[in-house]
């Protein structure tokens, strides 16, 4: 334990049982804590490795009574070799530029997030956000926070991902791009980017958030190997995962 660790004093509070957004019949409840104060950086980066994620200025993670269902994953950047669609994708895709931006909202961003919250998630919450929640999940961030935009020749807004900096990786929060360019694949091209980058910037992993076995929309991230998986304490292998 570091001399910075022994100094991190955190409050945890659990949240009350709510409908669970990704598997029907079932309730999930969270253990929160604030993300506040000149350790926040430091903070951010120890409760990652243990499983967490970021949302606004809280770090959450799943801690239902009788479901474990939740896989905190990251993918292991030297060992990650793209195979042939991977490839077929970056060379779709090689037109595009991308620029790293502070976290600033724009109503440009907030348009294509909309358009693409109307045709992917017409049903979800973050479907009824406005142009001031959307600023909210942009800019309420206490830890290093980027903006990754990716525009077309002609300058026009594509895809954006909200990517925080950890110590050891790029975690990412949440992305989004125009749902009618399905055929780029742009949600794949983007991890695709941030494995890139964080090569770039010598950084071992790539934080995708929680994996549900029986969740179809997270399927995918099963694609990206090596990927480990958080359980029983430890970073492990989910090569063998089902």
């Amino acid at each position: 334990m570091t001399v910075n660790q022994r100094r991190l004093t955190q409050h945890y509070f659990m949240t009350a049982p709510m409908p669970c957004p990704y598997l029907p019949g079932r309730f999930e409840r969270k253990l929160v804590t604030e993300l506040r104060g000149p350790e926040a950086n430091n903070v951010h980066d120890l409760l990652s490795r243990a499983g967490f994620r970021r949302s606004h200025s809280i770090a959450y993670l799943p801690a239902c009574s009788d479901c474990n269902a939740c896989i905190p994953v990251r993918v292991r950047c030297d060992g990650f070799n793209p195979g042939k669609s991977f490839r077929r994708i970056k060379n779709r895709n090689s037109d595009l530029v991308r620029t790293v931006v502070p976290p600033t909202a724009t109503q440009e961003q907030y348009h294509l997030f909309s358009t693409y919250q109307d045709a992917r998630h017409g049903n979800g919450d973050m479907a009824r956000m406005d142009a001031r929640d959307y600023r909210a999940m942009i800019e309420d961030s206490t830890v290093e926070t980027s903006i990754f935009e990716y525009r077309r020749a002609d300058d026009s807004l594509i895809a954006v991902a909200l990517v925080d900096i950890l110590a050891d990786g790029l975690s990412a929060v949440y992305s989004f791009f125009d749902p009618e360019e399905e055929r780029r694949g742009l949600g794949t091209y983007i991890i695709l980017d941030l494995i890139d980058e964080a090569r770039m910037l010598s950084l071992p992993h790539i934080y995708l958030g929680y994996w549900i076995g029986d969740c179809r929309k997270m399927s995918y991230k099963m694609r990206f190997q090596p990927l480990e998986g958080f359980r029983d304490g430890q970073w492990v292998s989910m090569e063998d995962a089902e």
